[in-house]
């Protein structure tokens, strides 16, 4: 028998996920680091929402804050429409377990000194979603068949170092649907593997959100394969910590507003020649990107954009907001003035 605790989150047509102003900061060597500031973002039922961006734009830690793993430094976190500093005693136990991460490397998240069935087994009787040692067993098998790892009588009794890199993460999505989420924060989940299984990974996946209603919000730096994954969701593209562009996937990709994601676009390699040679290139002001530590005031994509006004994109903060003759929202104050 299977036990199920979703009451937690009932479907209301409210947002799953909202995060209101958020910040969060850290500090290092007595030094703070701003990592995102003023998060404004929604997250649908049954939706795919992917985050792309450049390595330390703050996709982590908004996955994180999303599963529950971080807490912001300001601003409000919201699930089902409450925020979830009022969840309290057994509905928190139960909100924990619908909001579930996989991690960027399977090897490194799953404990060695295990077993694939004690890895799976462990959330099951912590959180008693079985009852007895024949659900238990039966429902073990279920996962592994549910990501394709079959027979599962040959993977219950091996390690994590006998699996491949694509089985072992298939292994931690398997452990991720144990305690029957709601909403999966895949962090760069099909990075660390093979070029070749990449694709099976991610069809794996929006198989598993057809059959189980998930939520998945997908992290990633590779805007090609956000494009595959969401075709049917958004995308939101991150920079130095802020929200610059979001949107549904085909106009993000087919008529990116933001600079830096027309940037992003235009680095992405396309497999027909032909479509290489005629391609539009942008070339940035510069190549490095600023400090966390030393952000530049304005629009922080400012010193390295094409389009740069002095006066305007270094003195004025853009807001993400709807802009005119676009259906995503972005934000870039001459994109919204329509000088763009």
């Amino acid at each position: 028998m299977v036990t199920d605790g979703s009451q937690t989150m009932t479907k209301t047509g409210q947002p799953l996920v909202q995060m209101e102003g958020i910040y969060r900061s850290f500090v290092k060597d007595r030094q703070v680091i701003p990592v995102l500031q003023d998060i404004n973002l929604e997250v649908g039922e049954n939706e795919i929402l992917c985050l792309v961006g450049e390595s330390g734009c703050g996709k982590t830690t908004t996955g994180k804050i999303i599963a529950g793993l971080l807490e912001p430094s300001r601003g409000v976190m919201r699930v089902a429409d409450r925020a979830i500093g009022d969840y309290r005693g057994r509905e928190k136990a139960l909100l924990r377990r619908q909001l579930q991460i996989v991690h960027q490397d399977p090897f490194a998240s799953l404990n060695p000194a295990h077993t694939i069935g004690d890895i799976l087994s462990f959330p099951l009787k912590r959180h008693r979603m079985t009852e007895g040692g024949a659900a238990l067993k039966r429902r073990i098998w279920e996962l592994l068949t549910m990501v394709d790892l079959t027979p599962p009588g040959d993977m219950v009794n091996k390690y994590p170092h006998q699996l491949s890199g694509g089985q072992r993460q298939r292994v931690s999505i398997a452990r991720a649907l144990t305690v029957q989420p709601r909403l999966i924060v895949a962090d760069e989940a099909v990075s660390m593997v093979d070029v070749s299984i990449r694709i099976t990974l991610l069809k794996m996946l929006l198989r598993l959100r057809q059959e189980l209603g998930l939520t998945i919000v997908f992290i990633t730096h590779d805007l090609a394969l956000a494009k595959y994954f969401a075709w049917e969701g958004r995308i939101a593209v991150m920079y130095l910590g802020r929200i610059v562009e979001i949107g549904r996937t085909p106009d993000v990709i087919a008529h990116p507003a933001h600079p830096y994601t027309r940037a992003l676009l235009a680095a992405v390699p396309e497999a027909d020649p032909e479509l290489t040679r005629h391609k539009q290139t942008i070339a940035l002001r510069s190549d490095d990107i600023p400090r966390l530590t030393d952000i530049p005031p304005g629009c922080a994509f400012h010193p390295r954009c094409p389009f740069f006004a002095a006066g305007t994109c270094d003195a004025h903060t853009p807001h993400l907001k709807a802009a005119p003759g676009w259906d995503q929202q972005v934000a870039c104050l001459l994109v919204q003035q329509g000088a763009l």
